[in-house]
């Protein structure tokens, strides 16, 4: 385009060529779609297209508006894709056309050209285009009411898009004011998108609402009564967004504000009612305020919530709670299945983790109960966590008003309100366990009898509350629950409804992790119910099936280590194996389960070992090659995904630990030595993470491969020490102390290049107890064969140490980190004289020392009582708490 934008005309055949396209575009026919989508691609390589779709959108008022807005809409994707290299003086006039079409007579045109607008501000800055706000705001002073509302919903969109490009000096301090004067339009459509634009302000800054928060407030309270459904939902988020920024500002109104929200969480337009509802949730962030402000109001509010917890009757249709018919035996659609991702593996020495993050990175995995498929936030599921969290914060103080509702929720006739009651009972089984648990021997018969209900959503939700409750059924007699619990739960996991399985699964899991070995006398009813399930299952369902599998064998261990269970668990997961390709995302969970089955059988996993292992090492070599070869070559070869190279290195890490010695003759041959070396240098934290999780593992079972290259692994894990990438840091602080192990005096070069950085993740304040625990160990463990260089360094980590390791139960691990710090107080014995009582502290954590330790500690401590003398001795140690005394005079006689 040449000469000044306004100056531009549609050539009329080609106007028509893009006029008829929109109008083919229309068409149900696949293939015209097809050659549709086709000749729009060719002609976006041309940039006075985009001069034609605006010129359609805002000239053509002849035209039928739906493509009219199609024109814009291509236009808006047109704007994502080539904006940045549209010559200006196009982009000027698709900014002026566009702005011209903000008055149309026809609400999709307006919403359009806001979206246009939007696009358009996103991709170059609200400082491209300096006139667009003062002219909106222009726009909003005329009497036109829809140029008012194109250009408030234009606002609008650049607030929800773009706040965070408004300055409070430049763009906010006169476009706030216009706004609020719009709160009282006799326009509902304007009140509300003025309303909307303030919130979407506020969620990103709070600044420019400072200077003007009571005449803010004082617009925003007389909207109370508004009967605009709308600005009732806007209203119900500024009051929660408040919270968080001005909680001062509403401190004196937040009685008269929690009866509106009580109002509105009842509101019969859902939207309103869960905007409603997430002030509780919001007010839950502060636990003094909320329990100040809600007391009185408990009577009220937890009705509410347990009504608002009940499925609606468009929730029964989409979810068929209605019809009694088994679904099990219909495939899953692929949209039915939630996108996985593997979370690496992160080492301890006291506790392995196989598939979580490091304490202080661990995602929330527990959700409300809801057994709505979807991933939809709704009012069901935002009233199931407003009871969870509420409960937390009242406890027994939410019973009172509670119990009552509960005993006639749960035995209700109406199998709606009978679920919604076994949904708060789970929902509060965190916050009220002390005073719910004298109801328990009543709840839980129902609950194990409900599991039977002829409705699949009661099934399904009662697996769920079940597991809520499985810590207190554990405790009792196995006689009592236990039994017929885990008799119901296998009966369910082979449910005819797939709602039903995956409940029932999950729930099975829950139970596994708290009953650990009092599982094994009911191995074999486990194991044919899981193996039938294999069967039964579709693919959604499947994903939970493994993680079944492999808690079971991390709750079960060596226990699963009989000929009779070894096959049977086998045969289906290695019948997986053989059918899944290896670009195949169902290997993400079948890897992570083989995982920790292979630790949990150890040796009898050999027969299934080395196909195991060789596509294991295939598949993160293949994923390198990609990797490499994307990052050379980005146009022709795309990124993999990493996710296949951690769960095979996570794999390869459990078939270390699990077969030690045994794993030697396929480590040999192997490739693996150089493939660790590539992942322990790859950009993905989490990939480093397996990579030194793997490593650690290799040191322990088959060192001697290791060792010509440990020269090469040790500065990578000096590296890889930043506490602020937690497990990174975690699993490579571990692996150098399995190093450690092995090497010996043969350590002594690197411990001072190594010290550093662990002294500083030693000393952190608030650190995840995994890392901090793993530290000290490694921290223990140099000091066994170099003693000479940390001593001299005890006084600035003796006391964080000491306190890491008091709380971790009697093991090698723990054993071999004291022995190391004997050695060094040996050396430096006035290193630790700061923090004597922190060290005694520790020693006293011992149960039952090896002798060999024990004489190392009794040792230590007369040479300290000598050195001071008896009288200083017991002035001393008169400080002491009297357990800790006592337990120092009974075991080492001091």
């Amino acid at each position: 385009m040449t000469g000044e934008a306004e100056n531009w005309r549609p050539i009329p055949e080609e106007l028509q060529q893009v006029v008829q396209l929109l109008q083919h575009s229309q068409s149900p026919d696949t293939q015209t779609q097809r050659n549709v989508q086709e000749r729009l691609d060719q002609l976006n390589l041309h940039p006075e297209f985009c001069c034609y779709l605006v010129f359609i959108l805002s000239e053509l008022k002849n035209e039928q508006v739906a493509n009219r807005s199609l024109a814009g809409l291509i236009l808006k994707n047109s704007i994502r894709m080539l904006w940045g290299r549209l010559p200006e003086p196009i982009r000027q006039y698709v900014r002026n056309k566009t702005l011209l079409a903000i008055s149309d007579c026809h609400p999709l045109i307006r919403a359009t050209v806001g979206i246009i607008i939007t696009t358009i501000v996103v991709h170059e800055g609200i400082d491209q285009w300096p006139a667009l706000l003062p002219t909106l705001c222009n726009m909003l002073d005329g009497n036109d009411e829809n140029l008012q509302e194109g250009a408030m919903g234009a606002i609008q969109k650049i607030c929800e898009d773009s706040a965070d490009m408004l300055t409070p000096q430049e763009h906010l301090s006169t476009l706030v004011p216009k706004l609020l004067c719009f709160f009282s339009s006799p326009l509902p459509k304007l009140r509300a998108l003025a309303l909307n634009s303030v919130n979407c302000i506020l969620l990103v800054q709070t600044e420019p609402l400072n200077n003007i928060m009571d005449v803010f407030l004082q617009h925003l309270f007389a909207l109370a009564n508004d009967v605009d459904t709308e600005v009732q939902k806007q209203l119900c988020r500024s009051l929660t967004l408040l919270l968080d920024s001005h909680l001062d500002k509403l401190a004196s109104q937040l009685g008269n504000i929690v009866e509106f929200m009580l109002l509105r969480t009842q509101d019969p337009n859902e939207a309103t009612a869960l905007e409603a509802c997430e002030f509780w949730l919001a007010l839950a962030e502060n636990p003094q305020v909320c329990k100040e402000a809600l007391l009185p109001h408990l009577p009220k509010l937890i009705p509410v919530l347990v009504r608002c917890m009940r499925y609606s009757d468009m929730d029964v249709a989409v979810l068929k709670g209605d019809i009694d018919e088994d679904d099990g035996a219909i495939p899953d659609r692929q949209q039915d299945i939630k996108p996985r991702f593997h979370r690496a593996k992160t080492q301890t020495q006291t506790q392995r983790k196989s598939d979580s993050t490091a304490e202080g990175e661990s995602m929330d995995d527990d959700d409300d109960g809801d057994d709505d498929s979807s991933t939809e936030w709704n009012l069901r599921k935002c009233s199931a966590a407003s009871l969870d969290v509420l409960s937390s914060i009242f406890n027994d103080d939410f019973l009172p008003t509670l119990l009552p509702i509960l005993k006639e929720t749960l035995f209700h006739n109406n199998w709606l309100i009978k679920e919604s009651g076994i949904l708060a009972l789970g929902a509060v089984a965190e916050g009220c366990m002390s005073g719910i648990t004298p109801h328990l021997p009543e709840l839980v018969p129902f609950l194990i009898t409900s599991l039977q209900d002829r409705k699949a959503l009661v099934r399904s939700i009662t697996c769920w509350t079940l597991s809520r409750y499985c810590h207190y059924v554990v405790q009792q007699d196995h006689n009592m629950y236990f039994k017929q619990l885990l008799k119901e739960l296998l009966a369910r996991i082979l449910d005819g409804s797939k709602r039903v399985q995956e409940a029932a699964c999950s729930a099975f899991a829950t139970l596994e992790e708290e009953a650990n070995l009092e599982l094994v006398p009911y191995l074999p009813e486990i194991l044919a119910t899981l193996v039938e399930a294999f069967n039964r299952y579709q693919a959604k369902n499947l994903l939970i099936l493994y993680d079944a599998v492999g808690t079971l064998a991390d709750s079960v261990g060596p226990n699963l280590n009989e000929p009779q269970y070894v096959g049977t668990i086998m045969r289906p997961l290695m019948a997986k194996w053989a059918a899944l390709g290896d670009d195949d995302k169902e290997l993400f969970p079948l890897l992570e389960c083989l995982s920790s089955v292979a630790t949990a059988l150890h040796e009898a996993f050999l027969p299934y070992c080395e196909p195991v292992f060789q596509r294991c090492t295939a598949l993160i070599g293949r994923c390198l090659q990609q990797s490499q070869l994307a990052m050379e070559r980005p146009l022709e070869y795309d990124m993999p995904d990493k996710d296949f190279l951690i769960v095979a290195l996570d794999l390869l890490s459990g078939l270390a630990e699990g077969l030690a010695e045994h794993i030697d003759s396929l480590v040999g041959p192997s490739q693996i030595i150089g493939l660790v070396y590539q992942c322990s240098m790859d950009s993905s934290a989490e990939v480093r993470q397996s990579s030194f999780a793997l490593l650690g593992d290799l040191s322990k079972a088959c060192y001697h491969y290791l060792q010509p290259h440990i020269n090469i692994f040790l500065p990578i894990l000096a590296q890889n020490l930043d506490p602020d990438a937690i497990s990174v840091c975690n699993n490579s602080i571990w692996a150098i102390g399995e190093i450690a192990m092995k090497m010996g005096e043969g350590m002594r070069p690197h411990v001072l290049g190594l010290l550093p950085a662990l002294i500083i993740v030693m000393n952190r304040e608030k650190g995840p107890k995994t890392l901090l625990e793993n530290t000290a160990i490694t921290l223990g463990r140099l000091g066994i064969s170099c003693a000479n260089e940390v001593a001299p360094f005890l006084p600035q980590f003796i006391r964080p140490w000491c306190l890491a390791l008091r709380n971790i139960r009697d093991n090698d691990e723990k054993e071999s980190a004291f022995r190391g710090l004997c050695n060094m107080i040996n050396l430096n014995p006035a290193g630790v004289l700061a923090e004597f009582i922190f060290l005694c502290d520790a020693i006293a954590s011992w149960n039952n020392p090896q002798p060999e330790l024990k004489m190392m500690f009794s040792r230590i401590l007369h040479g300290f009582r000598q050195q001071v003398g008896d009288l200083n001795w017991t002035a001393f140690t008169s400080q002491f708490p009297v357990p800790l005394k006592q337990r120092l005079a009974n075991q080492y006689d001091v």
